[in-house]
């Protein structure tokens, strides 16, 4: 089951985060997930029923067994989404195409006062 994370994000404005994920034992321990050999994605929509999407750029940090991934938007892309409410989602795939969704939850878009036009 995927952790629950909640962003607010800026529009109009870069933002980053860095997403660490772990894997917890049956007797609670908690440990780094190792991404060597994974890929991660992630992207945001309006509603789970929306047919367009936006991109974050995932990255996943060295040392990948950290468990630690980067993820972004430019400013371009978070001035061209409205203000509001978005879910997203981040999946991690293995190399040998197992995929699991590691991350999910609601963004929320603040809109911008300052801005080119």
């Amino acid at each position: 089951m995927a952790t629950i994370s909640n962003l607010n994000i800026d529009a109009a404005a870069d933002y980053q985060s860095t997403v660490t994920i772990s894997s917890i034992a049956t007797d609670g321990t908690e440990t780094a997930f190792d991404l060597t050999n994974y890929t991660a994605t992630a992207s945001l929509r309006k509603n789970f029923a929306s047919s367009s999407k936006t991109d974050f750029t995932c990255n996943i940090d060295s040392p990948a067994s950290n468990g630690n991934v980067t993820i972004s938007l430019t400013d371009t892309q978070t001035e061209a989404l409205d203000r509001g409410r978005y879910v997203w989602d981040m999946t991690v795939t293995s190399s040998g195409g197992t995929i699991t969704r590691v991350v999910e939850g609601v963004i929320t878009i603040n809109p911008s006062v300052t801005r080119t036009a």
